[in-house]
């Protein structure tokens, strides 16, 4: 039984490198020649006067189900829709209908040099749902996709039926201990991008480094060698900026949703800890073990569901855990 554990990790090893592979060296601004796990629609969003592209996913059950409940996957902000492979296959295998949107900015959706808000990027993606007949729906948010969750079920109470918040950022107000930075200098800071610098970073993210995670760094590192940088780059610090100046830490209480909170207990995610140098406040922030308890508190009736040994992502590096959790409290 050892040896065929030990076989079928080393066939998962492979099949996640070979997945890695395929990642071309140079991609544009909206991902062209990167394969999604599904087939990826587009949906008109309008912002400012203007119409922009906005890239989904919509993935039917596995089976024949009778009026399946939706489930909304929001990703973090250095991913895209892709990432939630995994998940999407699960849900979908359990007979759930999954959407996955790439917000306005990232992923294979267009980047305009727009005025960034958590209200629009919630209001774009009701705006898809209602194009897509879907009343209502479950919710998950990771990282940043777990404060654009939080405006989403805020905003619309009667569509969200259940919130579920896997390691979100802004759960303190990062106004209070990062020092601001411009969108001139977030702009220089994110035109420094280099491969190394993203793997580094995403090396953080986890207990331990697994080839599996690979993907996530390549493709961000193939947008760097092309052209359509510098936009990429001016959209990463406008996204910035909005997480920076929207916080949603003083809205909790708001919530009427039933709601999961999730949260890796290795994680000590900060957003904008580079531009911190006071080692104390590096130490008394991005504490999740604490901040979990605290959301899960303020959040009327919520459940808090700590994953010992885990980072900022459960849904990549303890799968089954995530998905368990997730399956139990969406039924």
């Amino acid at each position: 039984m050892k040896h065929l554990h030990l076989l079928l990790l080393s066939l998962l090893a492979f099949v996640w490198a070979a997945q890695a592979q395929q990642v071309p060296s140079s991609l544009n601004a909206t991902l062209e020649g990167y394969q999604y796990p599904h087939e990826v629609k587009y949906f008109e969003a309008e912002v400012e006067g203007q119409k922009y592209k906005m890239a989904y996913m919509d993935v039917a059950p596995a089976r024949q189900v009778q009026n399946p409940q939706a489930v909304l996957l929001l990703h973090g902000k250095n991913f895209m829709g892709a990432y939630w492979r995994q998940t999407i296959q699960f849900l979908s295998d359990n007979g759930f209908r999954v959407i996955v949107p790439d917000q306005l900015g990232f992923g294979k959706s267009e980047k305009p040099e727009i005025s960034y808000t958590f209200h629009q990027l919630a209001q774009n993606t009701q705006r898809l749902l209602q194009q897509l007949g879907v009343r209502q729906v479950a919710v998950v948010g990771h990282s940043m996709g777990g404060m654009l969750a939080t405006r989403f079920a805020l905003m619309y109470p009667g569509m969200t039926t259940k919130l579920v918040l896997e390691n979100p950022i802004g759960l303190e107000d990062y106004r209070l201990f990062v020092p601001y930075k411009n969108l001139q200098e977030l702009y220089q800071s994110e035109q420094k991008q280099t491969a190394e610098a993203i793997k580094n970073y995403h090396q953080t993210y986890y207990t331990s480094w697994k080839p599996a995670y690979e993907e996530w760094v390549q493709v961000p590192a193939a947008q760097t060698n092309h052209p359509d940088f510098p936009k990429v780059a001016k959209v990463s610090a406008l996204t910035y900026d909005m997480i920076y100046q929207q916080p949603v830490v003083y809205e909790f209480g708001q919530i009427k949703a039933p709601t999961l909170v999730l949260i890796g207990q290795e994680d000590r995610t900060i957003v904008g800890k580079g531009f911190i140098e006071d080692k104390q406040k590096l130490k008394e922030h991005g504490q999740y073990p604490q901040l979990g308890k605290q959301t899960a508190k303020a959040i009327p009736g919520a459940k808090l569901v700590e994953l010992e040994k885990v980072g900022h992502i459960p849904h990549l590096e303890a799968t089954e855990r995530f998905h368990r959790e997730l399956l139990q409290f969406l039924r």
